[in-house]
């Protein structure tokens, strides 16, 4: 009996010294490492990634994707706020500048000896530049047929020279509200972007002046010889040529817009190329949506000088890049 008892009090005995010994690691169990293979991860570290994952945060946060210095959250009531207040101020500049040519500049002609441009000035520059025939032959004078047509037709034209003025002003306000969320280099970008917004306006002005209306009004005239006279009223003939002048002050923004989208890598120029066709057609559809002309002239050429900044841009930006 006595020698039966001495096993089972062995192997009691056994059990409990294995249970009160320290567990061994198993050889071919290896330690947590990290998401490439390198170091092993502390059980601290493991312990926080349970930890993020139950709370929905990680521990990078705050530190993939992270914002400019000076990049603070706003409530959404702060920027609308500061979003009315910076177009009050475009709205304004460009409301200003019109009160000057009209009717300001007729006013201080008037009441002190300066040569201020006027409105009027504009317009009778402007007819006989554009309408073939106009300085000598009677028939091609405007015709107005109401009594307010030269008045409205005066600020029409002096709101063009507020767009003018209006397009940089619109420009760097917008840099102003997206400063604090600008990298230091995408603010250089910005900033560079307002004097090149004011020649591209210029230079769609001219466009539009040199090239887009003699082309129109050439057509106007040509194509009624021995049929029938044209009547040009004042409203109508100045609505297309401040339109189109206007409409071309803007559309030659977009090389510029597409160069700051691609620096500030909101796009790539590959994106745009892929999606060239859907531009084309969103240009021509652009067209012939805002265009007064009701021949079709007048978008055509829009529309292909929109395809053409839109190709050269990317073009050049390859070209650029290749070399």
């Amino acid at each position: 009996m006595v020698e039966d008892s001495e096993p089972a009090d062995s192997v009691s005995t056994g059990s409990s010294t294995a249970n009160d010994r320290p567990a061994v690691a198993d050889p071919d169990q290896s330690p947590p490492t990290g998401t490439d293979g390198g170091e092993p991860v502390s059980q601290s570290a493991v312990d926080a990634d349970h930890t993020g994952a139950a709370t929905g945060h990680t521990v990078d946060d705050g530190l993939v994707g992270e914002g400019p210095e000076g990049d603070e959250e706003m409530p959404l009531a702060d920027h609308i706020e500061e979003m009315i207040r910076r177009l009050a101020i475009i709205l304004g500049v460009a409301g200003a500048f019109t009160l000057i040519l009209y009717p300001g500049a007729d006013l201080l002609n008037t009441a002190v000896t300066v040569e201020l441009i006027s409105s009027t000035e504009v317009i009778d520059f402007l007819w006989n530049t554009h309408i073939p025939g106009a300085p000598e032959v009677s028939d091609r004078r405007p015709r107005i047929y109401g009594p307010l047509e030269l008045l409205f037709t005066e600020l029409k034209v002096a709101a063009l020279g507020g767009l003018v003025i209006g397009l940089p002003v619109f420009v760097y306000e917008t840099y102003l509200f997206m400063r604090p969320g600008l990298f230091e280099k995408e603010r250089r970008y910005y900033l560079a972007a307002v004097p090149t917004s004011v020649v591209l306006a210029f230079i769609g002005i001219a466009f539009a002046h040199f090239i887009v209306l003699p082309a129109i009004f050439a057509y106007f005239t040509s194509y009624t010889t021995g049929t029938a006279v044209v009547a040009f009223g004042l409203k109508e003939t100045f609505n297309l040529i401040l339109i189109l002048m206007g409409y071309n002050a803007v559309i030659f923004q977009i090389p510029l817009f597409i160069m700051l989208a691609i620096m500030m890598n909101l796009v790539t120029r590959q994106w745009l190329l892929q999606r060239r066709l859907i531009f084309w057609g969103t240009f021509l559809g652009i067209a012939f949506l805002v265009s007064p002309d009701p021949t079709g002239m007048a978008p055509i050429i829009i529309g292909v000088t929109m395809i053409v900044l839109f190709e050269g841009t990317l073009g050049v930006l390859g070209w650029v890049t290749d070399r």
